[in-house]
Formats: C-alpha cells, structure tokens, sequence
C-alpha cells in the first residue's frame, strides 16, 4: 500500500485559496506592518514634542504621503497588469524600507514629510501587483478568505511592532529616536522574503496576453461600489490624528502605545473572520457592519473625556478596519475579469488614497485644540452612510 509523501499529506490538509503567494504575502506583510506600526503610534508625538511640528502638519503630512501614494497605486496598477508583478512589489518594499531610515535620520519635521511620501510611494507602487497576485487562480467566492487572512497577519504585525517599540521605549529611557532605527530592521527582512514571490505566466517583458487596460472598459458594477467607496473615504481620516486625541486626553506615551497595540489585537482577531462572513453573506452587509464600528469609533472618540476610556472605544474601531479594509479587496476583485485585476485595484486604492488625503488636510485644518469637531462630523457621516449602503444594493439589485 503506498503511503503518501509528507509533502503531499501537507499539500491535501492546505486549503486551494491558501497559495504559495498568499503566504509569502502574508509574512511580508507581518514584517513590512512590524516595521511600520513600531513607528507609527510615536510619530505624532515624535513631531510635535520633538521636531516642533503643530498639529495640523501631522494631518497635511499624512495626507499628502497618502496622496503621493495614490497616484502611484494608478499607475502600478496598469502597469502589473502588463508586466512582471514581482518587481514592483520587491521595489515597493524596498522604499519603504528607505523611508523608515529617511526618518531615524530626521532633525526637522519636513524631512519626516519627505520620508513619509517615500514610504507611501513604496506601498503605492506593492500594493496592487500584491493584490492582483493574491487572488491569482483564488475562486471569487474564496476571496474574502484570503484577503481577511492577509490583514490579519498584517495586523498581527502592527500587534508586534507597538509592544516591541514600548518595551524598547522603556528600556531606552523614553527616548524616542532609536525606535526609527529598530523599524529598519524588519523593513529589510521584509525585501528579502518579496524575493520568494512566484509571478505565473509573467516575465519581465511586457505580458503577451494582456494589453492596457482602458478604464472605459471596466465594468459599470465597479464604478458603482468605487463611487460610494470614495464617498466614505473622504470622511476617513489618518489614524496618526486619532492617536493624536488619544494623547490630547491624556494618555502618557506608554499608553498611546498600549491603546494602539489594543486596537490592532481587535482589528487582526476580527479579519480572518470578517473576511470568511464576507464569502458567505453578501460582502455590502459586511462593509455596512464596518461603518457601523467606524461611527462607533469616531463618534465615541469625539465624545469621551476620561483616558481610560480610549481602550474601550479603539478595539471597536478596530472592527471597521476588519470589516472593510479585506472586504473592500475582495469585493472589487469579483466585480472585475481576472486580466483587469491590477488596473481595477490600483484605480480603487489609488482613489481612495486621494480621498483620504483630503479628509487629513481638512481634519488636520479643522482640528483645534482637541480634535473633536471633525471626529464627531466624520463619525455621523459614516454612520448616515451605514444606512444608505444597505438600500442602495437592494434597489440596485432590484432595477437588474
């Protein structure tokens, strides 16, 4: 009786969706996240005690990376869907790599602008070849699966970096700079494992089956969802300001660090299971369920006056993120062939990202002295759209 090799009683037990890419992806991620969230709770603080920033550079900073992202996302996004992919996701990884050691490297906080736009040019330039890969050979209705996988191990990086960098931050007697140079550490790692990525059917020519995909040619069901999906966006501010009020409350730095890292432990636990619900019910309600949590989130922040209560309102805003940030993926990729995959999620990401850079600039403008104006305006506009999106899908559904 032959007796299978362990190679393939391995192969049998793994899931079809979960793929050799889906997870080099996703350990990529994890390091890239670790790298990125050590950084990022410390940051505004980082700006505006140490480097002398005022509050509103911290939305324009933000916004405006976001902002140089986005047109990067466009644009690499046609172009993975006419080259070799990995290249692009190697080379993204690699300057955000760069950014983080362009900020150890700041004494002034226009440098920090300078790092961020790098860094976001990077994830511009990862983020739709990567996702495009993600689901390549995926069935639609496994998608949810593997994007709800890969944010939670994302996440499960932005759980590890912010514990590292606080016990780092106590150890180091609350000096903020060496965290920045901590951060490139991972960073790197993260380069090094995008090498293992596996591109099928691609070489570094332009691919022999696919041409340039005009816009005009993607699907009226896509315009739909990318319209609504920007409209939320503009009220979807930076969560750099977020930490910002968490601080303006009253948390020490200690606990900016330990709130962050609350939030992301409900935004990594929640995604794998948001992204599976969202392969079984129709993923609009599962986004719905996502602004719910974003009012919740935004509203309480804007409303509560006592610290403590910040680590009770950031893990339910931890469930947008869960809801959302997958689920959008995976709701745009069914709506598109698979050869228009990276033009469709590159004009998706690349939108949005516009979008939020003008909801940083306008937060930051409007922010005040504690921020509670434009987290009150966003958290009720989410929470108007929470119960517009369920009836403009039936009506839609209704008129085909």
């Amino acid at each position: 009786m032959n007796r299978p090799t362990p190679a393939t009683s391995s192969s049998a037990r793994r899931p079809a969706w979960l793929t050799r890419n889906v997870t080099v992806l996703c350990g990529v991620s994890f390091l890239q996240d670790a790298a990125s969230e050590l950084l990022y709770p410390i940051l505004p603080l980082f700006l505006t005690t140490v480097l002398g920033a005022p509050p509103a550079a911290v939305g324009a900073i933000e916004g405006l990376a976001e902002g140089a992202a986005s047109v990067t996302k466009v644009a690499a996004g046609r172009l993975s869907d006419r080259f070799a992919r990995r290249p692009l996701i190697g080379a993204g990884y690699g300057l955000a790599a760069v950014g983080k050691l362009l900020i150890a490297l700041a004494t002034v906080w226009p440098v920090v602008l300078v790092a961020r736009v790098v860094d976001r040019l990077g994830k511009g330039m990862r983020g739709a070849p990567r996702d495009a890969l993600l689901v390549d050979g995926v069935p639609h209705g496994q998608r949810g699966k593997v994007f709800g996988l890969h944010r939670a191990a994302d996440t499960a990086g932005a759980v590890l970096g912010p514990l590292v960098g606080l016990a780092l931050y106590e150890a180091l007697d609350h000096h903020l700079r060496p965290l920045f140079w901590v951060a490139v550490i991972p960073a790197v790692a993260s380069v090094a494992l995008a090498a293992a990525v596996r591109d099928p059917g691609r070489t570094g020519s332009a691919s022999t089956t696919t041409a340039r995909t005009p816009w005009r040619s993607l699907p009226r069901p896509y315009w739909r969802v990318l319209a609504v999906l920007l409209v939320f966006n503009l009220v979807d501010f930076p969560d750099a300001l977020l930490l910002l009020r968490a601080h303006d409350l009253g948390l020490s730095t200690a606990g900016v660090f330990g709130a962050y890292v609350v939030y992301n432990l409900a935004y990594a636990a929640l995604s794998y299971p948001a992204g599976a619900m969202s392969d079984r019910l129709p993923r609009p309600l599962v986004f719905t369920a996502g602004l719910l949590f974003f009012a919740v989130g935004y509203l309480g922040l804007g409303l509560i006056h006592t610290p403590c209560l910040v680590f009770v309102v950031l893990p339910l805003y931890g469930g947008f993120a869960a809801c959302t940030d997958g689920v959008g993926k995976a709701w745009i990729s069914t709506l598109v062939p698979d050869p228009q995959q990276g033009t469709a999620q590159g004009l998706y990401q690349g939108a949005t990202g516009a979008a939020v850079l003008l909801a940083g600039l306008w937060a930051g403008l409007a922010w005040g002295a504690d921020g509670h104006v434009p987290l009150l305006v966003s958290g009720a506009a989410a929470l108007a759209l929470a119960v517009a999106l369920p009836i403009l899908s039936r009506s839609r559904q209704a008129t085909r």
